[in-house]
């Protein structure tokens, strides 16, 4: 699977009995992209049957395979599907995609390296930076202005204010 995947959608449990499931969209119009893999690297195609309730069809040899039954779809549930991050379209000045912050490196105010953002977290509420550090554990900064308050993707850093720890 290649390296720089962008999660568009989640599976959820089987709708019915014929194999529909409701689906999780993290885009305005998720079939747009075409084909979306998984973290196994199957394709699927998906046709939407309702509000959150899609179709879906496995493609094995470039022929589409229909989930068909509850069975089939109850197995799986919890299933992430991905497209290419070449696939979407640039983003517009002064914005970003979030899986763009990997990798880049974690400055202090004064322009020291505190280390790099090696995963972005959202459990819901609210989204946070994981930066390691070389000679630390690693870092966990909420991802608001006032613990980041600069991004520059195409300088590759971000200026991070950590919180004031409570217990060191």
């Amino acid at each position: 699977m290649p390296e720089r995947q962008i999660l568009m959608a989640v599976i959820g449990r089987p709708q019915g009995v014929r194999g529909l499931v409701r689906i999780t969209s993290y885009a305005d119009d998720l079939t747009a992209y075409g084909p979306l893999r998984d973290d196994k690297g199957r394709r699927f195609v998906l046709r939407w049957r309702g509000e959150g309730t899609a179709e879906l069809a496995e493609l094995i040899d470039g022929a589409e395979v229909k989930v068909a039954d509850r069975s089939v779809a109850e197995k799986l549930t919890n299933t992430r599907l991905y497209v290419d991050r070449a696939q979407l379209p640039e983003p517009e000045q002064d914005e970003f995609y979030l899986a763009d912050l990997i990798g880049l490196a974690a400055l202090d105010g004064t322009g020291g390296k505190l280390g790099m953002i090696v995963a972005v977290h959202d459990y819901g509420a609210g989204t946070s930076l994981e930066i390691e550090r070389p000679d630390a554990a690693p870092l966990l900064v909420p991802f608001t202005r006032a613990c980041v308050p600069k991004v520059d993707v195409a300088s590759g850093a971000v200026v991070v204010e950590p919180p004031a720890l409570v217990d060191e």
